[in-house]
């Protein structure tokens, strides 16, 4: 059984553009010129343990990983 279809979603106004989201998950997740988070895709399984990390770090909780 595969898991349910996942996206990484960024609340704007909390972000900070620190980019700990694009250390942590950089086959995913690209830094605009400004350094804001830019999400390329859905998150696949074998990314899930990487955004989950990526969720947990955010200094300003601005990232969450949803169900579709």
């Amino acid at each position: 059984m595969t898991a349910a279809p996942r996206d990484l979603r960024v609340d704007w106004p909390a972000c900070r553009a620190r980019g700990l989201c694009h250390e942590v998950l950089p086959e995913l997740v690209d830094l605009d010129e400004w350094g804001y988070p830019i999400v390329r895709g859905p998150v696949t399984e074998d990314l899930l343990a990487d955004a989950r990390e990526a969720v947990q770090v955010c200094p300003r909780l601005a990232l969450r990983l949803v169900t579709r």
